[in-house]
């Protein structure tokens, strides 16, 4: 390989480099270069193998699958498979062009050892941008130490139906929080420079998270303003205000069309109308699945052709389909220039992170960079931050006084339950326990894309299912199993508060389970003690012992197994009872928010929840989470969100609520309460125009006894426009923190363009008249409102150019 050739100059410009490369590649080099090779490609006897290497990756690949989340190997360890997978790309193939590693990071680097955070809907609970790039920053930095340059994440679909089981992992149903967190997560993942950052993919494009149903993968309907005001207004906004570099398709069809096969989705919409120039991936086997799935395509031949007319340019997971277009580009039957800009823009973003200059990393300098101290402070403050305190009626902060608490539930104490579907190791149980994989879900061992799929998964159809807590020995380090970072859990965090003298601790029942045997033990600690912690809520994962992730869908919305009788039965014994919600569900609890005293939402809050759980329970921490989700009643409400275009909640004159249910959300969207209490006044507003911003101010005063953050939301409503537009839409949030007495000024400087609806005529602008401007501590606690007159003609603006709203505290 001559070092000398023009594409591996870094001084000369990088399209001229990518051009030099690309006259120099055979056509399966190309092609390649838009495949994908799992890792577990690459081993043998549980170790690289470097021979098998050399014939798998004989013409290149663009990408390596996982690493870090296909094995069990520490950091150093992973490091330097990495830097043996690109020895032998760099060195031993004809071009030497590097691959891009890449990997899953929703709450964390979803790899062994790796510091883990709450995951997506908990770190948007924070409402805290500072803080999710801070996050994302630790994020960045221990993916570069092993050589992971590509992250699949983060998820912008806009979650609007609870049952869906990956709401979880989203920033929320809101567009406008959506993107502001999104934003933050990638300033800190990616950075402004790709030399020193890591490639965020923001998935799903599009629509994703409203299948019918709430069905994984359902079909989805939405019309076109639907489509761009509300499901691709979080991945415009990472797109310019973020630089977004990579985007993932929905598995999901859209008025029919599969979005891995759809031209006016990929290219049109976001490339023509969204200005975004990156790369595509595809969702694993969304590709095959044009002819498994949707039968758009007859053939793998079919789907790799539909797929990159499309506009995917890399295959995810494996190099399945897009390898089988060799002979057609050969023999001239699918057209060379679709697959060359395809690569272009892998060469160009290979280039752009200065991977042929930089390919590989110092393994030994990882331990100095996972799960540091500084790093888990990081986690416990995200996780802190993220709690909800939806209900209190004075209980809360508890005593260190109290002689005796009783702690109970399935969730107090197993670290499992702290953690998302993409945690690690939560994540990687479907292949450590492939018994689960394979108990409730029906597999046909005789389907190719199944028995493809569990093979890459290191799954074997072939072997007799294992009971569910098996886990076979797949020996040495390389081996997937159930390794955990220190993982504080509720009852470890109130003993070291209290001390093991004064904690009655009862497990009363599983999470899953419907066996009511052992919760008169949890009964009688609760008839002990002075206050009753109760810990409930689900098992976030894949497989069948989960009960919410991905693949995990549900139709009910309340507690599952016994929980709900235990929650019953121990406020029945009329000690003071605090409920705390751990897990990836949205539950619709009525009865227990209704009769306990106080009720906290902990989301998925990673290995330092127990921690933080404590500092809010105990008062060390003021609660200043907020909710990016409407918590229902009833599952029939659904769905129920906040930026409705109708007053669902009050319609008509005579009924305004179901005929057996209240029609409002037991909670609302930015709900969210603290120790101390919050007052709003002087709102003022500088009136603008179609071309000229709005600017609102207000105070905000601590009228407490105690420091505390508020969370202040701007929401506005056009009250005459050209098509139907949101009761209430979110445009500008502020964390204010303030001390017992203390007022700051909070500023919010709107754009008009961050007004602008589609027309009638699918023209984006910002149309002259009444808007009324709402300040208040939720979507459903306005404190402050105005109704101002925007002046001017109709103003044309574009999608891509809309500005974000600026936001002072002084």
């Amino acid at each position: 390989m001559n070092k000398n050739l023009p594409y591996r100059d870094a001084s000369l410009p990088i399209a001229q480099r990518v051009e030099d490369l690309l006259g120099r590649m055979t056509v399966e080099e190309k092609l390649a270069q838009l495949g994908t090779i799992w890792i577990t490609q690459l081993v043998s006897d549980d170790a690289f193998d470097e021979a098998k290497a050399r014939d798998v990756l004989a013409n290149g690949t663009g990408q390596i699958t996982r690493i870090g989340a296909s094995t069990g190997l520490r950091p150093a360890e992973s490091a330097r498979l990495m830097n043996d997978v690109q020895r032998v790309l760099v060195e031993g193939t004809r071009l030497g062009i590097p691959a891009v590693v890449h990997e899953e990071s929703t709450g964390g680097y979803c790899a062994r050892g790796a510091t883990v955070f709450p995951q997506g809907i908990g770190l948007a609970s924070t409402w805290d941008t500072d803080l999710v790039q801070q996050v994302g920053d630790i994020i960045r930095q221990q993916m570069r130490a092993v050589g992971a340059r590509h992250t699949l994440a983060p998820l912008l679909d806009v979650a609007r139906d609870p049952r869906w089981g990956r709401v979880e992992e989203t920033y929320g149903e809101d567009p406008y929080l959506n993107g502001a967190i999104g934003t933050a997560y990638v300033k800190g993942v990616q950075t402004d420079d790709l030399r020193q950052g890591v490639v965020c993919t923001g998935k799903h494009f599009l629509g994703y998270g409203l299948s019918e149903g709430g069905f994984n993968q359902g079909p989805v309907q939405l019309g076109p303003r639907e489509l761009r005001e509300v499901f691709a207004e979080p991945f415009s906004a990472v797109i310019r205000d973020a630089g977004l570099a990579s985007m993932m398709n929905s598995y999901s069809s859209i008025d029919g069309l599969p979005v891995a096969g759809s031209k006016a989705i990929l290219t049109d919409l976001l490339r023509g109308e969204l200005g975004f120039d990156g790369t595509v991936v595809a969702d694993y086997w969304a590709v095959t699945q044009l002819y498994t799935h949707h039968y758009t395509a007859a053939d793998p031949v079919e789907s790799a052709a539909q797929a990159l007319e499309a506009g995917i340019d890399v295959e995810l997971p494996a190099y399945d389909c897009y390898r089988e277009l060799v002979a057609k580009v050969e023999e001239g039957t699918f057209d060379i220039a679709i697959v060359d800009q395809a690569v272009r823009r892998v060469l160009r973003q290979k280039m752009h992170l200065s991977l042929f200059e930089q390919p590989y990393v110092e393994a030994d300098a990882t331990l100095a960079i996972f799960d540091t101290d500084a790093q888990r402070a990081v986690a416990r403050q995200a996780a802190s931050q993220s709690l909800v305190l939806l209900k209190n009626d004075g209980l809360l902060p508890l005593s260190e006084k109290f002689d005796s608490v009783a702690v109970i539930g399935p969730a107090a104490d197993d670290r499992r339950l702290l953690q998302g579907d993409y945690h690690y190791p939560a994540h990687v149980e479907i292949i450590y326990k492939p018994g689960n994989a394979m108990e409730r879900w029906t597999v046909d061992a005789n389907d190719p894309e199944a028995r493809e799929a569990a093979k890459v998964l290191g799954i074997d159809l072939d072997q007799p299912e294992a009971g569910d807590e098996a886990t076979p020995d797949l020996g040495g380090a390389f081996g997937i199993g159930p390794h955990y970072t220190t993982h504080i859990t509720p009852r470890q965090a109130i003993v070291q508060v209290l001390g093991e003298d004064r904690v009655r601790y009862a497990r009363g029942c599983d999470v899953l389970d419907p066996d009511d045997a052992d919760i008169e033990a949890a009964v009688q600690a609760a008839k002990a003690s002075k206050v009753a912690l109760v810990f409930v809520g689900g098992r976030s994962g894949l497989t069948p012992s989960a009960t919410v992730g991905e693949f995990l869908d549900c139709v009910d919305l309340g507690l599952t197994g016994a929980q709900a009788e235990l929650v019953e039965r121990v406020i029945a014994t009329g000690t003071p009872t605090v409920v705390v919600l751990v897990g990836g569900r949205v539950f619709a609890l009525p009865e227990i928010a209704a009769s306990a005293n106080a009720l906290i939402e902990a989301w998925l809050p990673g290995e330092e929840g127990g921690h933080a759980i404590a500092d809010v329970l105990f008062g060390q921490a003021n609660p200043s989470g907020h909710l990016t989700v409407t918590m229902p009643r009833h599952v029939g409400q659904v769905p129920v969100y906040v930026n409705r275009r109708c007053d669902r909640f009050r319609i008509g004159p005579l009924y305004r609520k179901y005929s057996d249910c209240e029609s409002t959300p037991l909670y609302p969207f930015g709900h969210g309460l603290s120790y101390t209490r919050f007052e709003y006044a002087d709102l003022a507003i500088k009136s603008g125009s179609t071309r000229d911003c709005v600017e609102v101010s207000f105070s905000v005063r601590n009228a407490g006894d105690r420091a505390g953050v508020e969370v202040a939301q701007l929401y506005v409503r056009d009250m005459v426009a050209s098509t139907v537009r949101p009761m209430k839409q979110l445009i500008g949030f502020a964390r204010v923190p303030l001390e017992a007495g203390e007022s700051k000024t909070v500023t919010f400087t709107v754009h008009p363009s961050r007004l602008a609806l589609y027309d009638r005529q699918m023209r984006f602008v910002t149309e002259p008249g009444a808007f009324k401007l709402m300040v208040g501590a939720s979507s459903e606690d306005i404190r402050l409102r105005e109704t101002i007159t925007l002046e001017g003609e109709i103003a044309e603006y574009l999608q891509r150019e809309i500005v974000a709203t600026r936001v002072e505290v002084s």
